[in-house]
């Protein structure tokens, strides 16, 4: 039997509302674990990093700054740090019958 338009919308409606209801006792149970942790371990939220914050190491102090170029095609301008792996350009070059030291800077 095929239900109505207007009993399916009542159907939707009242999943909705159970979903938001366990949505709002999972948050409030979450915030309670959390803050039983934070008492625990006698944390405050100042101790908890930003989103996308490096947690639990230290960065360098040469984090963040831009390398001098190792390796340098003259021809094209192309270069590499000699960090990461090989650019395709240098790659091909080597492959080519070129060698790594010809592109030392």
């Amino acid at each position: 039997m095929d239900k109505s338009l207007d009993q399916l919308m009542a159907e939707k409606a009242a999943l909705e509302e159970q979903i938001s209801r366990r949505q709002r006792e999972e948050r409030a149970g979450a915030i309670g674990q959390i803050r039983d942790l934070m008492q625990r371990y006698d944390l405050t939220k100042d101790d908890i990093p930003e989103r996308g914050a490096t947690a639990g190491r230290a960065r360098s102090a040469a984090a963040g700054k831009k390398l001098e170029a190792k390796y340098r095609d003259a021809a094209t301008g192309n270069s590499w740090t000699g960090r990461g792996l090989k650019p395709r350009w240098l790659r091909d070059a080597i492959e080519g019958g070129r060698t790594l030291e010809s592109f030392a800077v």
